[in-house]
């Protein structure tokens, strides 16, 4: 077992080790974006998308749905463009699909990649946070016959099955030697306290807590708060994956774009800001489809009624928007059908003008720079608090690092921290309290 500080510094290290630069590294999509960044760390590796489909049909019935055929055909894309794959990436349970995938099909993924030579890194950070008692996860450590055990490498960390993401303690199991001697040079860039490591080793071996309390309230909790979303989504019509694991739910809310964009799913994710709630939208999960979100609900009831209500206002204005818009088009269009054309030059006027209401891709250069531009009105965000819905974000676009710089820019304007200042606990230390102030004010600058 290899110990480093999270799950990142894990995949950074990993794709430092079994790929030179330059090679690639198999992974199906959408998937959590961070890992984008985390590979290419070290040795500038490349991820390799396999796009899943997320409209099922009579023989794939299942939205995004990973079979060993789009493995294949994937691979033969990859190496047919000149890409050198190395390994293939599995999360069990998935991100941002919450798919728990079964022993068959974890096999059956295993073995594609023994039958390509190629390392395959299975991610099991979420795997305690199955909350439904007639479904049960099982790890790849726990298959019998592993198909190649030498290029199987499993992940699991502290953040996300106990809610400790700030503990940053991230673990690889593997039988390979080599792999663990070369990862073991690397650890000195992302080891932790050895302190650290002796409290976890405690919380760990408390396992009559573990099972008897915290799994049953946590599987509980996550119950709940899945049910209340689920039964919102229903309640106005939105289509989402309902699986039951992870504190996640992958929505559809392409109904809600007025044309299928990337761009259009920005708007929509800037109107949810405008509202005070965030989301993660599926360019930051390098989605082929415009339209899909993530929308975590674990959270206490009350903030996720709030977050709910929020978004139904943010659709809500979406969707007057988008019948304002479509109003104005028929109306420009009728009214430009009853001017006379006077000649080509008078037609084409009109034509832009009516192209320009129709499809933003057809608008100025500056109309346009205005329009895709992913700052939010900061005057209408003002300095009140988000509700924090997910956070969730990467670089697929450019244009989420603006909007990340706006958040932070926000955070550091809002006088949020001054009137919910910190009060002791009855008998705690007052210096405590002096040194968060002073934590506070550096925060500010």
């Amino acid at each position: 077992v290899v110990v480093m500080n999270g799950c990142g510094s894990l995949f950074s290290c990993i794709a430092a080790v079994i790929c030179d630069p330059k090679d690639a590294i198999l992974i199906p999509t959408p998937f959590y974006g961070v890992i984008t960044e985390d590979v290419h760390l070290y040795s500038y590796v490349k991820l390799f998308h396999v796009p899943l489909d997320c409209e099922g049909d009579g023989k794939d019935s299942k939205p995004f749905h990973l079979t060993v055929g789009k493995l294949e055909a994937g691979l033969k894309k990859a190496k047919q463009e000149g890409w050198n794959i190395r390994a293939l990436i599995l999360m069990n349970p998935h991100n941002p699909l919450a798919e728990i995938y079964t022993p068959k099909e974890m096999i059956a993924f295993l073995e594609f990649s023994k039958r390509n030579e190629l390392h395959a890194i299975v991610d099991e950070v979420y795997m305690l946070t199955v909350f439904d008692e007639s479904v049960t996860f099982h790890s790849v450590l726990n298959i019998e016959s592993v198909p190649d055990p030498q290029r199987t490498h499993v992940m699991w960390g502290m953040s996300k099955d106990f809610a400790m993401a700030g503990i940053r303690i991230g673990t690889l199991y593997t039988v390979n030697t080599d792999l663990v001697e070369a990862l073991a040079q690397l650890g000195s860039f992302h080891g932790l306290p050895g302190t650290l490591q002796h409290q976890v080793a405690q919380l760990l071996r408390d396992r009559d807590w573990i099972d008897n309390v915290f799994l049953p309230e946590n599987r509980r909790r996550l119950k709940s708060a899945h049910s209340l979303l689920t039964r919102e989504l229903r309640s106005i019509g939105i289509p989402f994956l309902d699986r039951p694991a992870a504190l996640y739910v992958w929505a559809d809310l392409r109904k809600y774009l007025s044309e299928s964009s990337f761009e259009e799913e920005l708007s929509l994710w800037r109107c949810f800001l405008r509202h005070k709630v965030l989301l993660s939208c599926g360019q930051a999960f390098s989605c082929s489809i415009p339209g899909w979100f993530r929308i975590v609900f674990a959270d206490q009831q009350p903030h996720l009624q709030l977050g709910l209500k929020r978004i139904r206002e943010a659709l809500t204005e979406t969707e007057e928007r988008n019948s304002s818009s479509d109003a104005r088009f028929i109306k420009e269009t009728v009214d430009g059908s009853k001017n006379p054309v006077k000649d080509e030059s008078d037609d084409s006027d009109n034509a832009a003008i009516v192209n320009s209401t129709s499809s933003p891709q057809s608008k100025s250069s500056d109309q346009l720079k205005e329009r895709d531009s992913p700052v939010p009105d900061t005057g209408s965000v003002g300095a009140e608090e988000f509700v924090l819905l997910d956070c969730q974000a990467s670089k697929p676009a450019e244009s989420l690092d603006s909007l990340i710089g706006t958040l932070r820019h926000q955070i550091r304007s809002s006088d949020w921290l001054e009137k919910n200042t910190p009060v002791l606990s009855r008998g705690e230390d007052p210096e405590i309290l002096d040194v968060f102030k002073s934590l506070l004010q550096r925060a500010k600058k």
